[in-house]
Formats: structure tokens, C-alpha cells, sequence
């Protein structure tokens, strides 16, 4: 049985009844936009930040139609997100598929992606929690400072560990912690179970950003994008950070700088490449990602006791670590 097998057991009726929520939210009458929606509902996805609200709803209690609507809110306001992000980027594909904005304009893509945003918020209302509807509220704010700090850190010639975990708290962390809260808190639990949902959420967030991040420097249509594209975007990822700290050639600097000016081309982004994976790069990004699959197997130990949800849990922890896609 894989991991994404063992990790929708215990949650596969609940989880069915979100995709369903999620496709009718995603559906629309008028022709362009059902166009563009449909357009959208055939990504699919693993489902994994869903996933994780259910499941740590049912840990603490249960799934109820609070738990649905949050997580509802929670990921049309990510696809809202995203939509928007590909406009940012200039982005032509997401997951392998055509993006929105290279398959119809920009002007689509950003009107779709506030209808979808709106949406988002509507599901939001329906939970009737203040403290859900503030979650998500920071939330949309928190990815929004993310990307505009990512901008703003490519610009800057500075090269270091510390802000590359500054972006990655405030855009994949930030998603998977207020998963795991959300989920907790539509399920009743206490303040001290609550914090402690959000601190393994962000803890598996970082663990899926750096895994991400790796995936950068091998070659595989598997992943839906190229070697070095985050390079060919300005951006510098953990295993070349650590190359290039702890290595001195001036000639890695220079490319290095190139990468932040835009001016890199694909043979200079292959021999980074090479030099992260020469230097340890990969296998240091690795240990981080254990580091950090350490604490928050500690939530598993402390706070959860049902076995096929512990069972699912443990196999979501591993699959952020061990994914091959």
C-alpha cells in the first residue's frame, strides 16, 4: 500500500465529500469563466493540504460541516493564490498543464482568480468562527508578504539561510500550519492542542518546500518543471545557499549574482547545479529535512492516539520527506 494509500484511509468518505464540495465551488454557468473553472478543476492535485485539515480535525474530535467549509475556504483561497502567482511569474504551466493566464490573458487570470478568492471567502463566512475566518484572513496576508519578501530577497545581492527560511515560513509553512490549525479548531480542540497542530503543520510545510526545492536540481517531467527553472526566476535554494557558503570560489559568487540579476543562462545554471550537488548541497538539505521531520514526529507522539489516524499521519509526514514528486 504507498503513502498517499495509507494516508487517505481513515478520512476517504469526508474526503470524498470535499472534492465533490470543491468541484460545485469551482462551477459556474457563464461561459468564459466555466470555461476557465473547468479549466482549473482538472489539475486535481493530491489533495494534501485537504487532507491534513481532515485529518487533524478527526484526531481531535471529528469532521464536521465547519471542517469542510474551512477547508474549502482554505484551498480555493491557495487556487486563488496561485492563479495569481502564474500572472506574477510569467508562468506558462502549473503541474504540467497549460497555466491560466498562457491559456487565455492576464486579464482572465487575475479576474478569475479574485472570483475564486471571493469564494473562498464566502465558505469562510459559512464556518461562523471568528477565529477561523481570522486564520485565514492572516493567512491570505501572510502568502501575499511571502511572495513580496521572495521578490524583494531575488533584488538583493545578499545570500543567506536565514531569509531563505523567512520566505518559506510565510508561504508553504504559513499554508501547511493554518491547515493543521483550522483542522483543530473546527474539531473543538484546546488552545494548547491547537498550537500544537500549527507547529507540526509549519514543520511539514518546510519539510514539502525544501523537498521542492531539490527536486529543482534533477531532471524529471514527473515534477512539471525543469532543472534550474527556480534559477531561471531569480531564485537561490537551499542546497546551492549551502554550496555557496561554504565553498569559496569567486566564480560560483559571480554566476550566483547572475542568477539574482536575471541574466543566467542554461549552461551557467548547470554548472551551479553541479556545484551544489559537488559540495554537499543535496545531502545538506536532506539533513535539515530530517531535522525537521524530528520535531514534528513529537506531535504524533504527544497528541495522537487513534491509530489509523496516528498510521496516516506518520505516512503524511514521511510522503513530505520521501516524494518523488
Amino acid at each position: 500500500m504507498d503513502y498517499l494509500t495509507r494516508i487517505k484511509e481513515p478520512i476517504n468518505q469526508e474526503l470524498q465529500e470535499f472534492v465533490m464540495r470543491f468541484n460545485q465551488a469551482l462551477t459556474h454557468d457563464d461561459g468564459l469563466l466555466a470555461q476557465v473553472l473547468e479549466h482549473i478543476r482538472q489539475r486535481g492535485g493530491k489533495r494534501m493540504r485537504p487532507m491534513l485539515i481532515l485529518l487533524t480535525a478527526k484526531n481531535f474530535g471529528g469532521v464536521s460541516d465547519v471542517t469542510q467549509h474551512a477547508a474549502l475556504g482554505l484551498e480555493l483561497l491557495h487556487t486563488a493564490s496561485l492563479v495569481h502567482d502564474d500572472v506574477v511569474d510569467e508562468s506558462s504551466e502549473r503541474r504540467g498543464q497549460a497555466s491560466v493566464n498562457a491559456s487565455y490573458n492576464n486579464k482572465v487570470a487575475v479576474l478569475v482568480g479574485d472570483f475564486i478568492l471571493s469564494t473562498a471567502l464566502l465558505h469562510i463566512s459559512y464556518t461562523h468562527s471568528e477565529v477561523i475566518v481570522r486564520y485565514l484572513a492572516n493567512l491570505g496576508r501572510t502568502l501575499s508578504n511571502g511572495e513580496i519578501l521572495q521578490l524583494t530577497t531575488i533584488r538583493n545581492q545578499e545570500i543567506s539561510e536565514e531569509v531563505y527560511y523567512q520566505v518559506i515560513m510565510q508561504k508553504t509553512a504559513a499554508l501547511f500550519e493554518s491547515c493543521a490549525a483550522i483542522g483543530a479548531l473546527s474539531a473543538g480542540a484546546s488552545e494548547k492542542e491547537v498550537e500544537a497542530a500549527k507547529e507540526f503543520g509549519k514543520n511539514v510545510g518546510i519539510i514539502f518546500q525544501i523537498r521542492d526545492d531539490i527536486f529543482d536540481y534533477f531532471d524529471s517531467k514527473e515534477i512539471g518543471k525543469p532543472t534550474g527553472n527556480d534559477m531561471l526566476e531569480g531564485k537561490i535554494t537551499l542546497p546551492l545557499i549551502y554550496a555557496l557558503n561554504n565553498t569559496p570560489y569567486d566564480s560560483m559568487d559571480n554566476l550566483a549574482k547572475k542568477v539574482k540579476s536575471g541574466t543566467v543562462n542554461m549552461d551557467e545554471i548547470a554548472v551551479l547545479v553541479d556545484f551544489a550537488k559537488e559540495c554537499g548541497g543535496i545531502e545538506y538539505a536532506e539533513r535539515k529535512m530530517m531535522e525537521f521531520h524530528q520535531k514534528a514526529q513529537s506531535f504524533l507522539d504527544s497528541y495522537v492516539i487513534q491509530p489509523d489516524i496516528k498510521d496516516a499521519l506518520q505516512q503524511y509526514l514521511d510522503f513530505a520527506m520521501k516524494r518523488t514528486n
